[in-house]
């Protein structure tokens, strides 16, 4: 009991740092006190983000209890090749974002000193389908695993902060994109695709050129 009370405090402790240095309050607060520390404030916090990551992943894997369940016979194949699916999705989904925007080496090279994010709205394939396709992706590895206790509280953990952090995350995204994001938001579901609820390729388009208008001109824009 031990073990999992330490992964549960592990995982709390990393949910909140992350939460907050992920805030604009906490930006704002570095951009008002050490401005200099601006350009390389997305570096270090992903540079922390995976240093918090490795003890709770490390208490993960290293718990030896019992398995509550595990995939055996067919549906072995269909859970690892659904993993396989997302993780084939995720790196395909990839063309779709700035990788340097978002690991913070444009910024640093740049030395860009901006508390907002500077990276366009962008609706990939699958973002016509979901507003957070990696999260959806990384739900769908996280429960195609075989589970003991210290995996399944991992899940739990892992898909409460998803759902959590994604309405703190789509705070910013209004804030930064104004109307096209909201209209946005009303027509496609936030973390599970829902057939019935989705934009097609020229939606997308509009709202993508609506939130660029916003951005460059400061102004909110419909079609």
């Amino acid at each position: 009991m031990t073990h999992l009370a330490l992964l549960a405090l592990a995982w709390l402790f990393y949910f909140i740092v992350h939460t907050l240095l992920a805030s604009l309050g906490a930006k704002r607060w570095v951009a008002a006190r050490r401005p200099g520390w601006m350009p390389a404030y997305r570096l270090l916090f992903n540079l922390q983000a995976a240093i918090l990551l490795l003890p709770p992943l490390w208490l993960t894997y290293s718990y030896e209890g019992a398995m509550l369940w595990a995939w055996r016979g067919a549906w072995f194949w269909v859970a690892n090749g659904l993993a396989a699916l997302a993780a084939a999705g995720f790196l395909w989904s990839l063309r779709w974002y700035d990788g340097q925007e978002f690991l913070g080496l444009r910024q640093w090279r740049a030395r860009e000193t901006s508390v907002e994010d500077q990276e366009r709205l962008h609706l990939s394939p699958l973002h016509r389908w979901v507003r957070h396709p990696w999260y959806f992706l990384g739900l769908i590895i996280l429960w195609t695993r075989d589970m003991n206790a210290a995996w399944l509280l991992t899940a739990a953990f892992a898909s409460a902060y998803l759902w959590i952090g994604s309405r703190f995350e789509e705070r910013k995204l209004l804030l930064y994109h104004g109307e096209a994001y909201r209209r946005y938001r009303e027509r496609v579901p936030g973390l599970i695709p829902l057939p019935w609820r989705h934009l097609d390729a020229g939606e997308a388009a509009q709202l993508a050129r609506a939130a660029a208008r916003r951005n460059d001109t400061g102004q909110e824009n419909t079609d």
